[in-house]
């Protein structure tokens, strides 16, 4: 992508004109400098990709027109990680914003029993994809779900290979020796103290495969990572 890249959710196959939000017309206009008749490529996180004109370089609602659309699908499988909250923020949103670059398609924050944080704000996070998926010169923004209590998420259906990744002392296989299927993997990651022996158990009763991710212990959001690229990155 040759021209600065942008993300607005409003974008159709049928727009013609857009008026841009405050934040991306100062930062078109005031730190980009960019004039009118300047090209801009906007993306809405779905695969679609729109081609721009700058026709009014106002600093809070800078006008666009569209010249051309375009639609990029997906080329990967649908990877979803389920990872527990952590207690420090910063960490949490690391891994949102690595799990994004490498390409996972839908995260699910967890409650776990052992889960310390439960505060999240919903729209920082979103913030913080968006940019990753910007800043990767990607189109396709990945699903975040509102936090959900693990037996609410393990009780759930769905039609992915489902795995658990946990520290126990259990028969466990490496993730590294599971393939994709074409609905993709979903894979849950616990929190730090890991999950507890009712939550694996619930887990595998509901179908959840055990799997190690190596043979030293890693944070949650480490762990995030690892599995991102081992799940994405074939």
């Amino acid at each position: 992508m040759t021209h600065p890249f942008f993300y607005n959710e409003k974008i159709t196959s049928d727009t013609n004109e857009l008026v841009l939000n405050d934040e991306t017309s100062k930062h078109l206009v005031q730190v980009l400098r960019m004039q009118i008749g300047e090209q801009l490529q906007l993306t809405d996180g779905l695969g679609n990709i729109s081609t721009a004109i700058i026709t009014d370089g106002h600093k809070k609602s800078c006008k666009v027109k569209i010249i051309s659309n375009s639609f990029l699908p997906q080329t990967t499988s649908k990877n979803t990680i389920a990872i527990s909250l952590v207690k420090n923020a910063h960490r949490f949103e690391w891994f949102l914003e690595k799990a994004t670059e490498i390409g996972i398609t839908e995260i699910i924050p967890l409650i776990c029993s052992r889960t310390e944080k439960q505060h999240f704000r919903f729209d920082r996070m979103k913030g913080i994809l968006i940019s990753a998926m910007l800043q990767s010169q990607q189109c396709w923004l990945p699903v975040l779900h509102e936090p959900v209590r693990f037996k609410e998420f393990a009780d759930g259906t769905y039609s992915q290979k489902k795995l658990i990744a946990h520290c126990e002392e259990d028969a466990k296989q490496s993730l590294t020796s599971f393939k994709s299927n074409a609905s993709g993997t979903l894979i849950c990651i616990g929190p730090e103290g890991d999950f507890t022996v009712d939550e694996i158990y619930q887990a595998t009763e509901n179908g959840f495969l055990p799997v190690a991710l190596g043979d030293t212990r890693l944070r949650t959001e480490t762990a995030g990572v690892v599995v991102a690229t081992l799940l994405c990155v074939q």
